[in-house]
């Protein structure tokens, strides 16, 4: 028996000690369904698309660029220290701690105006400063975010509660992202009020935190990191898992930022114009997150894992045909961003039931903790080596059009094989002997 399967077992169900009161769990699931948005608006303003709108406009290069989206998966790097505080104090407590870091993190950008009269590299460096720190709040914030959640959610409900929970965050973030195109349509290069809006939400999300309900590490075993990465290492399962999430998902991180690139500084499009795409995204999220959960649940998370992969390759070499302005080249990217953002929802939807399907149910903290920074290494690093690529090769006199046409061409390879690595998770409640032999 793999050593999941084996911890599992030995674990056993969580105790009546452990477990939360079925009220309890429900008023978790109703909290976390209504603050999510708030979160997500904010966190996703200070992190993608806004923040690398707003650093273009500061005159950043493609390694800046890259820097910044890489800040987020780093920071995922933290939860491995920040685990062992879950032996000390409550996850509550430290979801407080990290969202009052990412409020005072990102409190400058909300005076972008002023930030934007310094000198050019001192202002995309406070930028970048501010973004990272808000990063950190992120990370130490999202260590007992996942294991609050498994305190919440029945083993049979978890794609349906996680396809609800990302649609009411994506529909947040299409009517948040809808106001930001209105706004900067007016007031182009104003970032300021729109970073003052998610940080507003970042703040509403506090008052939501302080009542959910926790299930306390206090007195149980130790919380250890080691645990959680001794686990991925020693299970086929998890090892099959971390190797296609983390090429999936590192694809996707690469071509994202510098798509934008490309819209904004290389076909010249306006800043309102790319956030009709960010738009487009997230109503593709919204329309496949219920769905792919369903079918996550229904039939598991094989066939998931291997059409939105396959999409996503598609996706990705459609990207090449971005080439002019206009009406008809907005329309063209708005639909791909939705293609892109509807098939990596459902990805990340499949991604998350078999992570949940894996994890002991006594202690799952470590595993889904460690599971989540392994996969970060390659999510940061996926933009950073794209942004130094692109610099080298801009640098050097290459086309710009043509050098961003072969990152997506690169990324469209690294979708079409991400799935391989996880075609036998095809039930949920299979037992791994069912799947085939591990590719790792």
């Amino acid at each position: 028996m793999p050593p999941a399967e084996t911890a599992r077992s030995e674990a056993g169900p969580p105790t009546d000690a452990d477990a939360l009161p079925a009220a309890e769990q429900a008023r978790g699931r109703r909290l976390a369904l209504s603050s999510h948005p708030f979160q997500m608006t904010f966190r996703r303003l200070f992190s993608e698309d806004l923040p690398t709108l707003a650093l273009v406009s500061l005159g950043a290069g493609d390694a800046a660029v890259g820097l910044q989206r890489a800040f987020e998966p780093l920071s995922a790097l933290l939860q491995l220290p920040a685990l062992r505080a879950l032996r000390r104090m409550s996850k509550r407590r430290l979801l407080l701690i990290g969202q009052v870091v990412s409020l005072v993190g990102g409190l400058p950008l909300v005076f972008f105006a002023t930030l934007a009269d310094l000198g050019p590299e001192t202002r995309v460096a406070a930028a970048l400063g501010a973004l990272a720190l808000a990063s950190v709040g992120f990370g130490l914030a999202e260590t007992p975010w996942f294991p609050l959640l498994y305190g919440y959610v029945p083993s049979d409900r978890i794609g349906r509660f996680f396809g609800t929970l990302r649609s009411t965050w994506h529909l947040a973030l299409i009517v948040s992202y809808l106001g930001a195109q209105q706004w900067l349509a007016r007031h182009p290069g104003s970032f300021g009020p729109l970073f003052a809006f998610g940080w507003a939400c970042g703040f509403v999300r506090v008052g939501f935190a302080l009542r959910f309900p926790d299930r306390s590490t206090g007195g149980g075993p130790t919380v250890r990191a080691r645990d959680g990465m001794r686990a991925l290492a020693g299970s086929p399962e998890l090892r099959r898992y971390f190797v296609g999430v983390s090429l999936c998902g590192g694809a996707r991180r690469a071509i994202t930022p510098f798509a934008i690139v490309v819209m904004r500084r290389v076909i010249g499009m306006s800043e309102a114009q790319v956030l009709v795409a960010t738009v487009a995204s997230f109503a593709g999220g919204l329309l496949a997150l219920y769905a792919a959960g369903r079918l996550a649940d229904r039939l598991g998370s094989a066939p998931v894992f291997r059409w939105s992969a396959l999409g996503l390759a598609a996706l990705s070499l459609g990207l090449c045909g971005l080439r002019e302005p206009g009406t008809t080249s907005v329309a063209i990217a708005a639909a791909l961003f939705c293609g892109i953002a509807a098939l990596s929802a459902a990805f990340g939807v499949a991604d998350t039931n078999v992570l949940f399907s894996l994890a002991p149910a006594a202690n799952p903290a470590p595993v889904l903790t460690a599971a989540a920074a392994s996969t970060a290494v390659s999510y940061a690093a996926a933009p950073l080596l794209a942004g130094a690529a692109l610099e080298i090769a801009l640098s050097n006199g290459v086309d710009e059009l043509l050098a961003y046409r072969a990152l997506f061409v690169v990324a469209a390879i690294v979708f079409a094989v991400s799935w391989i690595p996880l075609r036998g998770f095809r039930d949920p409640e299979s037992a791994p002997d069912e799947a085939p032999p591990s590719t790792v």
